[in-house]
């Protein structure tokens, strides 16, 4: 199996700039959408789409726009599996030393040096905060130099005063930097989206990273902190509130359709993961469309 490297993802602004904006209302390539982590700070708003989000050991589902903002480092996945006719996606990578060393060290700069801190372990802002700041986020592509600067910082400041978001990662995800790392990592995630629906046993999960099962489970479980076991069933529920949200299946087809051979195994694992029944969770969809 050829092995890719996602490791240290290189990012370039562009010429005479110090943030880099992406803007697009396309869904984004499957062949660039890899594990992969890289020094700048990311900002990712969705107005209208849908996709799975994976920063550090958290995943979930989003239906509808999402605002995140992931902290330097943090291995994350690509997003958007599609975008509405009037949606939008919008990207925005900088190094937090992106106006000097010593720019938010300052006093007057405390708030959003402590947004920074936080996004380390992940950030995913609430609908209130994501509504008020979606628009000045898109409304970044038109502006230059400085008056993009003084945008974006109002933007940031913005971020750090509310308490509108909710962290992805509390424990912190310990993230071993090495290339061979991230490479198996990235075959892995691969490997588990295309087949969750199907029992993937570790024998075969190992020999596609080219390791014995028992070193497969020890660095698995050091660099993810769960074992392969609960990445497997943490995309099945992903994958199940997706069904949820989006057709008229009986939430005992979809125990089935996400892999699942035992309605009770599915019932306590939905549970465990979202913090409720999945015909609670369908009632509750239900109530926020009305």
């Amino acid at each position: 199996m050829i092995i890719k490297k996602p490791v240290l993802k290189k990012l370039n602004s562009d010429f005479g700039s110090s943030i880099l904006i992406v803007q697009r209302n396309e869904r984004l390539d499957s062949k660039t959408a890899f594990w992969h982590f890289h020094p700048e700070i990311e900002l990712h708003y969705v107005n209208q789409g849908h996709g799975k989000r994976h920063v550090g050991s958290h995943i979930s589902y989003f239906n509808n726009s999402q605002l995140l903002l992931i902290g330097a480092n943090i291995p994350h996945k690509g997003f958007t599996d599609g975008i509405t006719d009037n949606g939008k996606e919008t990207i925005i990578q900088f190094k937090k030393e992106f106006l000097g060393d010593s720019f938010f060290d300052v006093p007057e700069m405390k708030d959003i040096n402590n947004l920074f801190e936080r996004a380390n372990k992940g950030l995913l802002f609430n609908p209130k905060i994501k509504k008020e700041l979606g628009p000045k986020i898109e409304d970044l592509v038109n502006y230059e130099g400085y008056h993009k600067v003084i945008k974006f910082l109002d933007i940031l400041h913005e971020l750090s005063v509310t308490d509108e978001y909710r962290v992805l990662n509390p424990e912190g995800f310990n993230f071993e930097v090495e290339p061979q790392d991230t490479a198996k990592m990235d075959i892995i995630y691969k490997h588990v989206n295309d087949n969750f629906k199907n029992h993937i046993s570790l024998d075969e999960i190992a020999d596609a990273v080219s390791m014995t099962v028992p070193a497969f489970c020890r660095s698995f479980k050091k660099i993810t902190g769960k074992t392969f076991t609960k990445l497997v069933n943490e995309y099945r529920i992903v994958h199940a509130t997706k069904l949820i949200q989006e057709s008229d299946m009986s939430i005992t087809d979809i125990c089935f359709e996400c892999g699942f051979n035992s309605f009770s195994h599915f019932n306590k694992v939905f549970k465990e993961t979202t913090g409720e029944s999945a015909s609670k969770y369908r009632a509750n969809v239900k109530k926020l469309v009305q």
